[in-house]
């Protein structure tokens, strides 16, 4: 035994029927260089206890796919999670999840396996998603010992590198949302979250089309090439 073993959580106890479900999971490959159209997407939005990267839990989770270049209804995900010791902070008062809902709400690490086959090896888009992707790791940590290693896209990168013009780098959803003029009747819950960056999404892949950006993979190294320039810019 390492000297320092002790230091490590424990590994989650798992029935056997999740860690089967967990090892019949699809291997996760790299970014497909098929059509943006093609590419099966999972548009993914958490509700959390707050914004702490390390304290915050995730108390909901709200998941739609895109498919054949549209959003496809009969594919959505939602599930709310039981969280034990909950001290609710100011969030409840944006999302709405109060101590019942959350009581009544999904075993974690039942909820997180539904999530990992609804997802497949699809890549995941966002809005600022490398928050939706530290807080879904340490879930699945967690509560399934379990690493994510889905790719994630952030739609919070892609909408100012194809709309240079809007000059709202550092906007957030509503400012998007505002921006195209979507009609958006419900926010701040994941499921209706995640239905609106869907929508965001779809115009953002139409702009990327007409920019010469045909597939995941080479939207992935454009939005790389955009960020490094931004940081260049910045110094």
């Amino acid at each position: 035994m390492s000297l320092f073993s002790w230091l490590r959580p424990a590994s989650p106890v798992l029935p056997d029927e999740l860690r089967q479900r967990l090892a019949q999971l699809p291997a996760i490959g790299e970014l497909s260089e098929c059509s943006l159209r093609e590419q099966r997407w999972v548009v993914l939005d958490l509700e959390t206890t707050g914004l702490n990267l390390n304290k915050d839990r995730v108390l909901s989770i709200g998941a739609v796919v895109i498919e054949d270049g549209a959003i496809d209804f009969g594919q959505q995900f939602e599930r709310t999670l039981q969280c034990r010791e909950l001290k609710l902070g100011p969030s409840v008062l944006i999302h709405g999840l109060g101590p019942n809902a959350i009581a009544a709400g999904s075993e974690p690490a039942e909820a997180l396996v539904d999530l990992l086959e609804f997802m497949g090896n699809s890549p995941v888009l966002a809005f600022h998603a490398p928050f939706d992707q530290h807080m879904l790791g340490r879930a699945m940590k967690e509560h399934l010992g379990h690493k994510l290693q889905q790719v994630f896209l952030d739609v919070a990168d892609i909408a100012p590198l194809v709309c240079p013009q809007a000059h709202i780098r550092e906007a957030g959803l509503d400012e998007w949302i505002n921006w195209f003029r979507l009609d958006v009747f419900e926010r701040h819950n994941a499921s209706a979250d995640a239905l609106a960056t869907a929508e965001l999404a779809l115009i953002l892949f139409s702009r990327a089309r007409q920019q010469q950006i045909h597939s995941p993979l080479n939207l992935q190294h454009r939005v790389n090439q955009w960020k490094r320039r931004q940081q260049t810019h910045s110094f």
